[in-house]
């Protein structure tokens, strides 16, 4: 088994790069978060999986960080996510909200990802919850970082205004930080939120 890839990035797209080591290009399915720290041709280390859709047909999936493929191995073992869900779900969500989502049983966090189902959600939540042993923490974490309901509503706005779910994460999560705002006044949040995107 490859546990990891350290090379060139010579291609990238949010869902798929090709990191060139010894001459040979690794096509890898990443997720939007790991994109995001990928610089073209630069130098990179991206944590790697082999997932069979089926016997003859390997897929090799690259994440930034061990972390992020830990809650992916952690969710394809779930019945019903394949390797291309559980990317999706690492796409729309952060590892730490995921877990943060999985330990608190916010099937409702959860099913609000594309292809994510009412059903798949609660059986996610019911097979991992407890599960995630280092990401327990991500409830405190997504907790004292202020990711409330408040939060969440501004979210679903920016996303139904037609914005990305990632992007509209990091427009927020931008606000928040950078103008030390409280997340209490949804409208407030949303408009600083606005001016990040």
């Amino acid at each position: 088994m490859i546990d990891f890839i350290r090379g060139k990035v010579v291609e990238k797209n949010p869902a798929f790069a090709v990191v060139e080591t010894n001459g040979v290009g690794y096509g890898l399915n990443i997720s939007v978060n790991t994109y995001s720290k990928l610089a073209d041709n630069s130098e990179c280390k991206l944590f790697t999986e082999q997932v069979f859709v089926r016997d003859d047909n390997p897929r090799f999936y690259g994440f930034a960080d061990p972390e992020e493929r830990d809650i992916f191995r952690k969710l394809i073992s779930v019945s019903g996510v394949g390797g291309a869900s559980a990317m999706l779900m690492l796409s729309s969500l952060s590892s730490t909200e995921i877990a943060g989502a999985i330990n608190t049983a916010n099937v409702t966090l959860l099913k609000s990802i594309k292809g994510i189902g009412e059903k798949t959600a609660q059986r996610i939540v019911v097979d991992l919850k407890g599960k995630l042993g280092k990401h327990e923490g991500g409830i405190s974490q997504i907790m004292h970082s202020g990711y409330n309901k408040n939060r969440e509503e501004a979210l679903l706005a920016l996303v139904a205004l037609g914005f990305g779910r990632p992007v509209a994460e990091k427009a927020i999560e931008k606000a928040v930080k950078q103008q030390n705002m409280s997340t209490e006044n949804v409208e407030l949040l949303i408009k600083s939120a606005l001016k990040n995107l």
